[in-house]
């Protein structure tokens, strides 16, 4: 299923939207400021962005521009209210894919977002290779050598967030985001299960790679003489 990222601080359209896309098959993760938002891209690789433009914190557009800056090119659809040329021109020039101005019908947004879509994703397309891992995302099969396994879907982006930050560790709870998203409801004991699993399945393939507990700071891959 793929997840986009819905930045809309009007309570009832945010709600609105989300069940129109939820009700199209499209999983979604609501926030409602340019901070959340930019801490949700971080932790997920989402597959398009609903972005509006007036935000408590801010234009929706300095979000755009920092994205595109960081070179993140995940395709994005800006709402706004402003519906004048120059202020459609300006989306698009912050890096915008569609514009759809307010007031809208639920149908052609979920038809737009469906477009976005279809469109290849450069954000994150690169498979993840760290040490003698390479993960093949498309597919969800982890490679050591010539030695390979399939992932679930919550082991695949637990295990791509942990290859794209190879060098930091991660936090519990962004594992948990990256695996389920923000607001899907977790058993306090899903992360633990899916990295028992990881462990497991990076044994059977004969990685020297392990998914190592920092105490206190989160989880993060490591050699496994360094691993403890």
């Amino acid at each position: 299923m793929s997840r986009i990222l819905l930045i809309e601080d009007h309570d009832r359209l945010a709600q609105l939207m989300h069940q129109g896309l939820v009700n199209a098959g499209i999983a979604v993760d609501v926030v409602d400021r340019i901070d959340a938002a930019w801490a949700a891209v971080q932790q997920i690789s989402y597959q398009a962005l609903v972005l509006d433009r007036g935000l408590p914190d801010g234009d929706g557009l300095l979000l755009l521009k920092k994205l595109r800056n960081a070179g993140l090119s995940v395709p994005c659809l800006v709402l706004t209210a402003r519906d004048a040329l120059h202020d459609r021109v300006e989306g698009l020039e912050a890096g915008a894919d569609d514009y759809l101005p307010k007031p809208f019908a639920m149908d052609e947004m979920v038809a737009r977002v469906r477009a976005l879509l279809r469109r290849p994703v450069e954000f994150h397309s690169i498979d993840p290779i760290h040490g003698d891992l390479r993960l093949h995302t498309e597919s969800g099969v982890l490679f050591s050598g010539n030695e390979s396994i399939t992932l679930a879907p919550a082991e695949l982006h637990i295990m791509q967030l942990l290859l794209y930050k190879h060098d930091e560790v991660v936090r519990r709870s962004a594992l948990e985001a990256a695996a389920w998203g923000l607001s899907e409801a977790v058993t306090p004991n899903a992360l633990d299960v899916a990295l028992h699993r990881l462990r497991r399945k990076l044994r059977a393939i004969g990685s020297r790679q392990r998914i190592a507990n920092v105490r206190g700071m989160g989880y993060a891959l490591r050699q496994a003489d360094d691993a403890k």
